[in-house]
């Protein structure tokens, strides 16, 4: 072979081994992307997420939480979280994911669920000085089809003393002061069918105004609502209390506050009626007391005075108890409000009693309203204030 083969052929041979380096690359970085996809898990709906990362409830598209409140204060709490398993924007893999997860492991789910909902309820005991307790967590799982698609994973449980009671009112909303609504998270109150929104001077007491006000409920979107420290708040009344839906008009005086003013007239007239009787009696009191010792300094004595010259003792006077009784240790609660009402001439707030006696306002109210059964006592309204009063009966005596 002559020198010009050789150069021929060596050309040849360079051009073979580059054609066989460029086709290796690509080779490579394919088998790269291979091995990376392996990795992942395909959805349905074609996208990837990854094997081994955990789907969480907050990756929901959306959370609603439910507060059903009873009439005794407390509620049933259900945060719903909400994946699409429809359109574009399908969250189906990660539902998928969640679904297995808490099919295997649905008692750590519950357990980080409870352990959230502590922390707020901590909270929530600073805030009221109400004893709290969550009770009954669960988690459950399922589909809908109308109108859209959805899954749904539902944290329920139960929140003692959720709602403050007084009477025939319930203040809701302190436990949850400035809870923070993400966007996409909504917040719903329900109250019992036999009350309804207080109303002061026509304004429903609501703060803030939600946005979705419904009948026995209100809602707040995250998107739209930021909560203060003081908020939320809902006041409601029951149905037919004589301080619902009032507002000013020109007509005069609702039915029931006529009643209230008679009735106080009525007691009044009777306070001054005993004062006058007490006043008389204690008037005559005197004068026999004046006309004894007048007829003793005379040098009188009566059939009982000792002789010795000691002073007698009155032993009617001696076999009375105090005058303020027994102390308050050996007396019931329903006793000591009932002796408080005797000592303040048959009236008292019930504010009063809750600083008088240091007692919480939970307690009061639970101890006024079995008195108010009982009927030892009589409860009406003075604006926006609770008056406890003794029945007719025993406040003329």
């Amino acid at each position: 072979m002559d020198v010009r083969g050789l150069r021929a052929l060596v050309c040849v041979l360079v051009v073979v081994a580059c054609s066989l380096a460029l086709v290796s690359v690509p080779a490579a970085v394919a088998a790269d992307a291979g091995t990376q996809r392996a990795a992942l898990q395909e959805g349905p709906d074609g996208n990837e997420t990854g094997s081994n990362e955990s789907v969480q409830l907050e990756d929901a598209d959306r959370i609603h939480i439910d507060v059903v409140i009873a009439e005794d204060g407390s509620a049933k709490v259900t945060a719903d979280y909400q994946f699409n398993l429809y359109g574009e924007n399908s969250s189906a893999a990660e539902w998928e994911s969640l679904n297995e997860s808490l099919s295997t492991d649905r008692e750590r789910y519950v357990e980080e669920e409870r352990d959230s909902w502590n922390d707020t309820l901590a909270k929530a005991q600073n805030q009221t000085s109400r004893e709290m307790n969550i009770s009954d967590v669960s988690i459950t799982t399922e589909e809908d089809s109308q109108p859209r698609e959805i899954g749904h994973a539902k944290v329920s449980f139960t929140w003692s003393e959720f709602a403050l009671v007084e009477m025939t009112q319930i203040k809701a909303g302190d436990a949850l002061s400035g809870f923070t609504l993400e966007e996409g998270t909504t917040l719903q109150f329900h109250w019992p069918e036999e009350y309804t929104v207080y109303e002061n001077n026509g304004e429903p007491q609501i703060d803030p105004m939600p946005n979705e006000p419904a009948e026995g409920s209100v809602a707040w979107h995250g998107e739209e609502t930021s909560f203060t420290d003081d908020q939320p708040r809902v006041e409601l009344t029951k149905n037919g209390n004589s301080s619902a839906g009032q507002t000013p008009s020109n007509s005069g005086p609702a039915m029931p506050w006529v009643i209230v003013l008679l009735a106080l007239a009525l007691l009044a007239t009777v306070g001054v009626a005993g004062w006058l009787l007490g006043r008389n009696r204690a008037g005559t009191g005197s004068i026999e007391a004046e006309s004894e010792a007048q007829w003793r300094t005379d040098g009188s004595t009566t059939d009982d005075s000792p002789t010795d010259g000691s002073t007698a003792v009155n032993s009617s006077q001696s076999d009375d108890p105090p005058a303020d009784g027994p102390p308050p240790e050996l007396l019931s609660n329903e006793e000591r409000v009932l002796r408080l009402l005797k000592q303040r001439g048959g009236r008292v707030k019930q504010q009063e009693v809750v600083s008088e006696l240091d007692w919480t306002e939970a307690k009061t109210s639970q101890v006024v309203g079995d008195l108010r059964e009982n009927d030892e006592i009589d409860v009406f309204r003075i604006g926006r204030e609770n008056v406890l009063a003794l029945p007719e009966d025993e406040s003329g005596r």
